[in-house]
């Protein structure tokens, strides 16, 4: 039997892991929701029932059980209220010229559709927007990972994977190889698909492969300031770029852990107004937690 997991994150304090046993891969659902903390009692407080939840406490690198609890906040009714009932319509970008012929587009739901589309006023297509593909690698090397600091924005002068978006006419395994090589100079060979990761809110999906370095070379490309090895034990969690990389070196912890690697499959709803997601709040909550 494999563990599914759910992540439930807080805009306050970080995020909540609650585990369930069940068959199947491993599947992930990450909420923003704000929690409250009682010194009193040591326990988070909220309006929900009460969970059982654990912390990796950066300090002892061990994971901290405690009570918990998430309550949806009043001012944002569109966030996640629940790991069943998702609830991320997504950023849309308002079009107002057609990509074809540059008329005027008018807003509205074309007959036989129940989403809201640009249709153009002259030749009357319908522009669609979709997710956005992110490819990346998870590199492997003697228990120890690749990260590349970031010299670009968004996140400048923090650690990520590399990873960046598909091009036309590439495969997934194709663009992750390629987003390697700009990256951080190297040249992997793919093991296996790891991870996929969703974020509705922004129109994103991540693929991550493992993969191992082909000789042992890389240093910075145009994009990054520095590239570097990691243990799993010394990886800069307060200073991960993406929600996405948080969740997806935990996992491949986890996977160590056990000794037994597998695909896992991810969706982070992000709240509409705290785009910023869990990261800072995650940071946060290690630091505290690590206080206790």
């Amino acid at each position: 039997m494999l563990k599914a997991v759910q992540i439930l994150g807080c805009c306050s304090f970080g995020l909540v892991w609650r585990r369930r046993n069940s068959g199947g891969p491993s599947f992930i659902s990450v909420s923003a929701k704000p929690l409250s903390y009682s010194s009193s009692s040591r326990r988070l407080t909220g309006k929900n029932s009460l969970f059982l939840a654990e912390f990796p406490a950066r300090r002892s690198r061990c994971l901290r059980a405690f009570h918990a609890s998430a309550a949806c906040s009043e001012s944002n009714p569109d966030g996640a209220s629940s790991v069943a009932f998702p609830s991320s319509a997504g950023n849309i970008r308002k079009i107002n010229f057609c990509q074809w012929c540059g008329g005027p587009t008018k807003h509205g739901i074309p007959d036989g559709e129940e989403k809201m589309r640009a249709i153009c006023t002259v030749c009357q297509k319908i522009a669609y927007q979709n997710p956005k593909m992110v490819v990346g690698c998870l590199v492997e090397h003697e228990k120890k990972v690749l990260l590349c600091k970031r010299k670009i924005q968004p996140s400048y002068g923090l650690w990520t994977l590399p990873a960046g978006y598909m091009e036309m006419g590439e495969s997934a395994v194709e663009g992750a190889i390629r987003e390697t090589w700009e990256e951080a100079n190297a040249e992997v060979e793919m093991l296996s698909p790891f991870a996929q990761l969703d974020i509705p809110l922004i129109g994103q999906t991540y693929i991550i492969f493992l993969a191992k370095l082909k000789k042992m070379q890389f240093s910075p490309g145009p994009e990054s300031l520095e590239c570097q090895l990691f243990a799993l034990d010394a990886i800069p969690f307060n200073s991960l770029a993406f929600s996405s990389m948080l969740v997806t070196l935990n996992l491949y912890i986890e996977d160590v852990k056990a000794g037994k690697p597998k695909f896992h499959y991810c969706t982070i709803n992000k709240s509409p107004d705290k785009i910023r997601w869990v990261l800072k709040a995650y940071v946060s909550l290690l630091s505290f937690v690590s206080s206790l």
